[in-house]
């Protein structure tokens, strides 16, 4: 009994989801796709919908007494280990997307250039060109070093989108599926957040290169195990904060694929960077890593709002 209401909820929480988001994003299909004005606009508006599925959860139909702990949102203690992983949501995500780079060009699926950075040399000539000016303002070198400082700053900008997605994927629906086990929560749960971002993907962002299939199936696979990744934040700190910037900060470095390429070097995601399968091998390691040492095993599923009601503390209702 108590099992179904579970799955039900979750499929009620999903159904809304991508429900919003395909709704979200029918003006880009009955407009310009990618090329459409509103584009930007309207993938932000996307990014909120799991936010919503969840807050309709949370407020209307389970309303659970605890409502900002279902959310994840509350409390923020132990402070100590809050700012702990708070602080590894920053730098795992920029670790993981930078050390894809490498390994792709090792392997010959990503055309790097971490000398010379003629690719972002060749960006910053033709901005400098647009603006009237003809050298650039700084040595190369000390250009690329500031590119981690707007990593830095834009995850903190990207944090509030970013929550969008995390209160309802880790925020909600990840430690109501740790009933199942961590290795199925973990597969569950990228395998709803990957197709979740089918509306956008289908018109060819992320995966220019792949057709719509594949680039769903490709970003199943990286949600999967990047997932992993916001989800062990999540549920360690047992708050959905370090997720959230975890999620901004990966957003944010997504970039770097362009100041470390090859100028005239065509980047295919598909094979290269962390969205492609080259990119997957250093986050699964991690995530075995994670799922060996048991480091989910404090994560307990939640319990269901008619049971919340009587337990809750009073500083959270």
């Amino acid at each position: 009994m108590l099992a179904d209401r579970k799955v039900r909820g979750i499929v009620c929480f999903v159904a809304i989801a991508f429900g919003l988001a395909w709704l979200v994003a029918l003006p880009l299909w009955l407009g310009d796709g990618l090329f459409d004005a509103r584009f930007g606009t309207v993938a932000l508006a996307v990014m909120s919908t799991p936010a919503m599925a969840a807050l309709l959860m949370v407020f209307i139909i389970e309303r659970p007494q605890g409502k900002a702990r279902a959310l994840g949102l509350w409390p923020l203690r132990p402070v100590g280990r809050l700012f702990v992983y708070l602080g590894l949501g920053l730098v795992v995500p920029v670790a993981l997307v930078l050390v894809a780079l490498p390994v792709g060009d090792v392997l010959g699926v990503y055309p790097g250039d971490f000398k010379t950075f003629s690719a972002f040399r060749m960006i910053l000539n033709g901005q400098l060109l647009a603006a009237g000016q003809v050298e650039l303002p700084l040595p190369i070198e000390t250009l690329v070093a500031l590119q981690f400082v707007n990593v830095l700053i834009g995850a903190f900008i990207n944090l509030v989108p970013a929550l969008g997605e995390e209160l309802g994927w880790r925020g909600w629906m990840l430690p109501r599926l740790m009933v199942y086990g961590p290795v199925k929560a973990i597969v569950i749960s990228g395998v709803i957040w990957g197709a979740w971002h089918a509306p956008l993907v289908l018109l060819g962002y992320n995966y220019p290169m792949a057709p719509g299939w594949l680039g769903v199936l490709l970003m199943i696979g990286m949600c999967t195990l990047v997932g992993a990744v916001f989800g062990w934040l999540r549920l360690r700190s047992q708050s959905v904060w370090p997720a959230a910037l975890a999620h901004g900060a990966f957003n944010a470095a997504a970039g770097f694929h362009l100041v470390f390429a090859s100028a005239g070097a065509p980047v295919n995601t598909t094979h290269g960077t962390i969205l492609g399968w080259s990119g997957w091998i250093v986050p699964l390691v991690l995530v075995v890593v994670l799922v060996a040492t048991k480091q989910f095993r404090h994560a307990a599923a939640p319990q269901l709002p008619s049971q919340e009601s009587a337990e809750a503390p009073a500083s959270d209702r």
